[in-house]
């Protein structure tokens, strides 16, 4: 599988509690001075669900109909990310999500919160809008990037590692 895109991915009142709950004031973001392993020149807002064989969030249910939709096998990492607007949109570096000898097998996906004209790339070059209620699912082998966006206020997507 190069990528796989799934429009209108969960029902609209699933979709719309996770859209409200992260986009709400309530939401627990916690700053990281960086987007990509070793490249400072940019920062986002994260907040982990799920990592290590554990969930880690309190807000972990809110996701469970992402998770069971996509129905892994296993779970490995579930990340949200907040990037804030930019004046130009920045590009974060290409990147893999675990070591390549880890990844066998092991599958991405990017869930897009809200619509906006960021996107992720592919290091084949495939640019995938940002999109809400998108799921883009790709081998976790393939690198890609993410970026900034200039017309909203943030940039939010879900990142899940699984092994299906």
């Amino acid at each position: 599988m190069k990528h796989e895109i799934l429009n209108n991915f969960l029902e609209e009142k699933e979709f719309n509690l996770i859209k409200s709950t992260l986009l709400g004031s309530n939401f627990p973001w916690y700053y990281n001075n960086e987007v990509v392993y070793n490249n400072k020149n940019n920062f986002q807002f994260t907040h982990i669900f799920f990592i290590d064989h554990s969930i880690t969030s309190n807000m972990f249910n809110l996701i469970k109909p992402l998770i069971n939709k996509i129905n892994p096998i296993s779970l490995v990492r579930i990340k949200a990310n907040l990037t804030t607007k930019t004046d130009t949109i920045v590009e974060h570096g290409y990147h893999v999500d675990y070591d390549i000898q880890k990844i066998s097998k092991m599958k991405t996906s990017i869930f897009y919160i809200n619509s906006n004209n960021g996107y992720t790339r592919l290091k084949n070059d495939k640019m995938i809008k940002s999109k809400e209620n998108k799921l883009l699912t790709f081998d976790t082998e393939i690198k890609h990037t993410g970026s900034t966006c200039t017309d909203e206020n943030v940039r939010i997507v879900i990142n899940l590692n699984y092994f299906l």
